[in-house]
């Protein structure tokens, strides 16, 4: 029997696991990054058009779209003594971190056409360097352990380190950055231009140390790890013929396509959450840094809830019925306002009340992110048995390119709905009309739940169950066995 089998029959230790979700962080940070502050920077303090900044996004991700298949591929075939995927986690920690830099420290005095340039240029390069790192990266899970419930596990470190990170980030700015560049001329932080810049730089530094920290934790796995396959030629022709085969299943269609939904509702959802909260609600930027302090406790609900509802309901059940509730729920406080059933801004209720709301929604959206994703995993060995070929780098390039492309026409999306609103740039807290403001809840509210409950109609169509993946590692093994 080959000795990986019987490698990932058993359970990774916790150290393991966090080395391997620790290097999360890093993509954390760069989707938070890109989700919350990167059109309310470069529109509301840089006075770059939203619409400019949106179409930045659409043609980088037309860049996703042909690197992440090649380097998910790559990594799978990928032959070194340093194993198919540490390579290319240590090759992408330092342009990471300095493309991640430079997004947050534009040049001054530059035109609307420049600034677009710059933009665009930046956002291809840190996608193109975070899917060097990320997809080899994640890919290690299925590789790590076959089993069913303890997938759930590994993957929610993923998650929840992903989403530490990048809330630890969103914390500093609101509590730590912004209040520390107040000046006579700027009473708000969040609209000094210098805060990001700091933010940039301590970002970089971060993302930095935690793929470094990520590729040497796990850097003891590389001998016990899947070989690559075979050296052989290989073309573009055969390599896309390839890629289509290993993802051409029903359950990974549904799959993609929900998760597609997920993400574009999550980056529409994040890169509007500070609008709501400066806007909207009228928060402080203390106020904001709570609210964000608080959703680290959403962090620990998604990591042991996710694994506690793989155990008793299974991935696909849990996945629907945790949805359901996290995706229904997540708009309620601005229907409320709408309906004229919540009190004033003035109210402190208004305050906790959205506090409270946000803490538990968003840990279960955790957790239905991490069963998804476990799901994901889990295809790696139906396709391996339909093809014969090991191929996570694929499937974790698709959930790369899914999480990027949905962030991305999420952010787009927030930009027309910024547009069709009316809410100007440049405009500071205080500076935008009623009008305005109520219109930004009138539009958000049925497009999230549009988009969040057909992503659960259509996760429905995913087939493969614990007894399926059972019976795929049972073919797997006497396969094994026979050669």
């Amino acid at each position: 029997m080959d000795k990986t089998v019987s490698m990932m029959d058993a359970k990774p230790s916790l150290w393991t696991k966090l080395a391997y979700g620790f290097g999360s962080v890093a993509y954390g940070i760069k989707d938070g990054g890109f989700q919350y502050f990167l059109l309310i920077f470069y529109a509301q303090v840089i006075g770059l058009n939203a619409q400019l900044v949106g179409l930045a996004i659409l043609i980088a991700l037309v860049a996703d779209a042909i690197s992440d298949p090649i380097v998910g591929y790559w990594s799978d075939n990928f032959r070194s003594r340093w194993g198919r995927r540490h390579p290319f986690m240590y090759a992408a920690a330092i342009p990471v971190a300095v493309s991640y830099y430079f997004l947050w420290n534009p040049p001054e005095s530059w035109s609307n056409a420049q600034l677009f340039w710059y933009v665009l240029l930046l956002s291809i390069l840190i996608r193109t360097f975070i899917t060097i790192y990320e997809t080899p990266s994640t890919a290690l899970a299925p590789e790590m352990t076959q089993d069913y419930d303890e997938r759930s596990s590994v993957i929610g470190f993923r998650w929840f380190f992903g989403w530490l990170g990048g809330n630890t980030m969103a914390i500093a700015m609101f509590i730590l950055i912004f209040p520390a560049f107040v000046t006579a001329a700027i009473s708000n932080g969040q609209f000094n231009r210098d805060a990001y810049a700091t933010y940039g730089f301590i970002a970089s530094l971060i993302i930095f140390g935690a793929i470094m920290v990520s590729a040497l934790g796990t850097h003891h796995l590389i001998p016990k790890l899947r070989q690559p396959p075979a050296k052989r030629k290989i073309t573009s022709g055969l390599m896309f013929r390839e890629i289509f085969e290993t993802l051409s299943s029903r359950s990974f269609a549904a799959l993609f396509f929900a998760s597609l939904l997920g993400f574009i509702a999550s980056g529409l959802a994040g890169s509007l959450n500070f609008y709501f909260a400066t806007y909207f609600w009228g928060f402080s930027p203390e106020q904001i840094g709570l609210i964000s302090l608080c959703v680290t406790i959403s962090t620990f609900i998604g990591l042991f809830l996710a694994p506690y509802i793989t155990r008793t309901i299974g991935k696909k059940r849990g996945a629907i019925v945790i949805g359901l509730i996290a995706f229904t729920g997540a708009p309620t406080p601005i229907l409320l306002r709408l309906l004229d059933i919540l009190p004033g801004n003035e109210s402190q209720f208004v305050f906790w009340f959205v506090l409270v709301a946000t803490t538990i929604d968003v840990g279960l959206i955790i957790c239905y992110q991490i069963l998804s994703a476990s799901m994901i995993a889990d295809l790696v060995e139906q396709a391996e048995l339909k093809t014969g070929r090991r191929s996570e780098g694929i499937f974790f390039a698709a959930t790369t390119f899914i999480r990027k492309c949905g962030i991305g026409i999420g952010i787009i999306l927030a930009s027309f709905v910024l547009g069709v609103v009316g809410l100007e740039s440049g405009a500071g807290q205080g500076e935008v009309s009623q009008g305005a403001i109520v219109g930004l809840g009138t539009v958000y509210v049925p497009l999230i739940l549009a988009l969040w409950l057909t992503m659960i109609s259509v996760i429905s169509r995913y087939k493969l169950d614990r007894a399926g993946h059972e019976e795929n590692l049972r073919q797997l093994r006497a396969g094994a066995l026979s050669d």
